[in-house]
């Protein structure tokens, strides 16, 4: 699958099969996430990949979704530097995790897998299932697995609504 491809099949999954996900797509997913770029390139995150049932299931409770627990892998993206901003006054920490998830997002679409982004979760509670410091903040939770549903179309805006030149507009 090439790039735009994978952008256009890319979809939130909420429901996963049974079914483990296999060691090499797992490590070529996390190879993508490894790639992508950071602030000043220095990578100051973490990856938790959370393959254990009984913690996946901690993170559903903690979360308040479920299919958190269905799915086989979870991945924590935790940032390390929660203070260090950009010189343009923009936390650093969410926009490198982010662009790290996304390389996961569509590696994992690539491989033929479902992934989802999660925000909504309990930040205290994940971070001590996840024994993560209180130096570091959890930027989100995405599961991965494969799809137990058909993907859903997506919506989005025209360019035109969503694209400006030179100027804001």
């Amino acid at each position: 699958m090439d790039l735009y491809e994978a952008i256009r099949k890319r979809s939130s999954m909420r429901a996963y099969l049974d079914k483990p996900v296999e060691e090499d797509k797992l490590g070529r997913i996390l190879e993508a996430g490894r790639l992508a770029p950071s602030a000043r390139n220095r990578q100051e995150w973490k990856f938790i990949v959370v393959r254990d049932a009984k913690v996946r299931q901690q993170l559903a409770g903690a979360s308040g979704q479920p299919f958190l627990g269905q799915a086989p892998v979870v991945i924590a993206a935790v940032g390390l530097t929660p203070n260090d901003t950009m010189h343009c006054g923009i936390p650093t920490d969410p926009v490198d995790c982010a662009i790290a998830l996304e390389h996961f997002a569509l590696a994992a679409t690539a491989e033929g897998l479902g992934c989802c982004w999660i925000g909504h979760f309990d930040q205290d509670a994940c971070r001590k299932i996840l024994n993560v410091p209180s130096s570091a903040k959890i930027i989100d939770l995405m599961p991965i697995g494969y799809p137990d549903a058909p993907l859903r179309e997506r919506t989005r805006k025209p360019l035109h609504q969503v694209v400006c030149y030179d100027k804001f507009h």
